[in-house]
């Protein structure tokens, strides 16, 4: 798929807001076809919110994407991600 690949590359190349804006339109464009798997645009969306920083909704994509399928690889995104949100303390970095 054409626009898979230039999501993926916009998420390598930083270009995030571009990735989720044509992530967004690709989900609506799968919700009315009928038997779509949308589990790799909601795991791509993961990673793009990740690599904004935005855990929590990179976390609620991952999670969508495994309930779409269990074996997406947002199942392995979703363990790192949870290693990386239960060490990091946002306390530690205010004082």
């Amino acid at each position: 798929m054409k626009d898979i690949d230039k999501i993926r590359k916009d998420i390598k190349d930083g270009k995030l807001d571009d990735a989720i804006r044509h992530l967004a339109n690709c989900i609506v464009i799968a919700a009315i076809t009928p038997g779509s798997d949308k589990s790799e645009l909601y795991y791509l969306l993961g990673n793009a919110y990740r690599k904004k920083g935005d855990f929590r909704l990179a976390m609620d994509y991952y999670n969508r994407a495994i309930d779409e399928n269990k074996e997406t690889p947002a199942v392995e995104a979703r363990k790192v991600l949870q290693g990386i949100m239960s060490f990091y303390n946002k306390d530690k970095y205010n004082h």
